[in-house]
């Protein structure tokens, strides 16, 4: 074996036992790893890494295997009964599965009807809701109640959730792998919720739910899908507070929405911040 795969073997060994030995220190005894898991095309898990002297050379991507790892432990066994929503909510408050949980307050793992009609999707808590334990209770959170009171519903009839159930520390925008690793949560929450309509507020809560890259002001508006669920992208609260103009785009959508789920929009204009 020539030096450059032996140092790129021992990175890789280096960054592994780094890797478990948080595990270990997280409380994690025992990792399951299916040949299912292992066989099957993860990108990311290698990476090409720039020298200084222009050589390339493949490397590990310790975060991409935390993902893979954390996959693994939210794959639910077959036939296993669901959750219901509160027992979801409390594996979510002693979640420890990436190091948002070194910073974080509290937990936020949403709140509102268990059978909606319709569930909110934002990006992730700010440091109102951080403190609460409550999604959208700051400014962008009294513009989202007084939008879904202009669609003549109250906070309580709906759901409302974040792709992150954890607060990134100065409110920056969720790494892809911190996103891969929450999503789970939302996807089982989904799952038991059973809306009839999604709609994702702003640009991170379509990358987390479709996975696309595509620019909010493009999709929104358009009609997608998260496992068979119509899903309305539209702008973010907070974007709105920046950019009252784009109020009347966004009231175009909750309009399409209220049709979607066979309601009449009240004959209203969108409330002002």
């Amino acid at each position: 074996m020539g030096n450059e795969a032996s140092n790129t073997l021992r990175e890789i060994l280096d960054q592994s036992g780094e890797y478990l030995r948080w595990l270990k220190e997280e409380g994690v005894g025992q990792i399951e790893v299916s040949r299912r898991i292992g066989a099957s095309r993860q990108q990311g898990v290698l990476t090409m890494k720039t020298l200084p002297d222009g050589k390339r050379v493949q490397t590990a991507g310790r975060m991409s295997v935390k993902k893979t790892v954390s996959a693994e432990l939210a794959t639910e066994p077959a036939g296993s009964k669901p959750r219901s929503v509160p027992e979801i909510a409390a594996e979510i408050a002693g979640c420890k599965r990436c190091v948002l949980c070194r910073t974080r307050t509290k937990t936020v793992p949403g709140q509102g009807n268990l059978s909606p009609e319709i569930l909110f999707v934002g990006e992730a808590p700010g440091a109102d809701e951080d403190q609460q334990g409550l999604a959208f209770v700051g400014a962008a959170g009294q513009l989202l109640t007084r939008m879904i009171l202009a669609m003549g519903l109250q906070r309580d009839e709906v759901f409302i959730a974040n792709i992150l159930k954890c607060r990134p520390p100065g409110n920056r925008v969720p790494t892809p792998e911190e996103m891969e690793t929450c999503l789970p949560y939302l996807q089982e929450q989904i799952r038991c919720l059973q809306p009839k309509v999604i709609v994702a507020l702003g640009a991170t809560a379509v990358r987390g739910l479709l996975h696309s890259e595509t620019g909010i002001t493009k999709l929104r508006g358009t009609w997608q899908e998260f496992q068979g669920i119509p899903v309305m992208p539209t702008f973010h609260p907070a974007y709105l507070l920046r950019n009252p103009p784009a109020k009347r785009e966004a009231w175009d959508d909750l309009q399409a929405v209220l049709h979607k789920v066979g309601r009449t929009p009240p004959p209203v204009k969108p409330v002002k911040a």
